[in-house]
């Protein structure tokens, strides 16, 4: 699968590359990239009782995709990382921007058996009432699930025009601080519930999102565990210095600043406060909450040299 569009354009040259060294290394190759992400999904997915492998060529939405296609099953997933951001492959040490390592890579790792990786697996619109969860209607997440400040941020910026790469971002934080009030949040974290103001609440099953931000430093994808970010309810002040701290990781430092770990989540608005803005999982709008997120061992097969 290839997305074009990835690191703005990158993936257009990359594509044909990527399908050239395949196609030397004496495999069959199947291009099921589609028109769209939910072509290129259906496709996928139609096709894994003939597939050996799953390779995404592109970004963190093109290993969002990947992680979707094959996550619950034993297929195995490779990645080849020309995006922007690239926090999945970054997060695993995989090579990024190298075309013909991260191929390399993939070929070697088919001879060997898979890392065997955590996914959460989310669906909203699920109250807490409800304990049970349709897994065909799951989104699958590698990385970090958002439903906070950064997300807000996110998705203001994705309705920006301009100016192009990271400025929409920056253009994005201070739109959001001008009228930002800390969001009202009911959490449940394994049967436990809390009812707070919070800044943001994010899932993490590795280190970063973002392009880089360490949300959760420690977080671990194969420890069978979600680590659940909360950033308590502060001012605009205190965001300002607190939010970029989160490149480094420093943030966690903060005693407005804490981390849970949870094999499963809830999340809920909280009536009576604003309401938090919508559920981004690996940079791609999921929806709206409630939330329900759960921890899958080991259910995603990697291809890692």
């Amino acid at each position: 699968m290839v997305n074009p569009t990835a690191g703005h354009g990158r993936g257009a040259s990359s594509g044909p590359e990527v399908l050239g060294l395949l196609g030397r290394s004496g495999h069959e190759i199947l291009d099921l990239s589609g028109h769209d992400a939910a072509d290129a999904l259906r496709r996928v997915r139609g096709a894994l009782w003939e597939l050996d492998a799953v390779v995404a060529v592109g970004g963190d939405g093109m290993a969002h995709l990947g992680v979707n296609a094959v996550a619950g099953t034993t297929t195995p997933l490779g990645l080849v990382p020309v995006g922007s951001g690239n926090d999945l492959a970054r997060n695993l040490g995989l090579a990024v921007h190298d075309v013909s390592r991260a191929v390399a890579d993939v070929l070697t790792a088919l001879d060997h058996p898979p890392r065997l990786l955590d996914v959460i697996g989310s669906q909203v619109h699920v109250p807490g009432g409800e304990t049970e969860t349709d897994e065909t209607a799951l989104e699958w997440t590698a990385c970090v699930l958002s439903a906070g400040f950064d997300a807000a941020v996110n998705h203001r910026a994705n309705s920006y025009r301009w100016p192009r790469g990271g400025g929409r971002y920056v253009r994005g934080v201070l739109g959001e601080l001008a009228a930002f009030r800390p969001y009202g949040y009911r959490i449940t974290i394994d049967g436990t519930t809390r009812e707070l103001p919070a800044t943001l609440v994010a899932l993490a099953n590795a280190t970063s999102f973002g392009g880089g931000m360490r949300i959760a430093p420690d977080a671990r994808p194969d420890d069978g565990l979600i680590d659940v970010v909360i950033g308590h309810a502060m001012g605009r002040a205190a965001l300002l210095r607190l939010f970029p701290r989160v490149y480094s990781g420093r943030h966690v430092a903060s005693d407005r600043v804490e981390i849970v770990r949870a094999r499963e989540v809830v999340l809920e608005a909280l009536p009576g406060h604003p309401a938090p803005p919508p559920v981004y999982a690996d940079g791609e709008l999921l929806g709206s909450l409630p939330i329900r997120a759960r921890i899958r061992p080991a259910g995603l097969h990697l291809l890692s040299p």
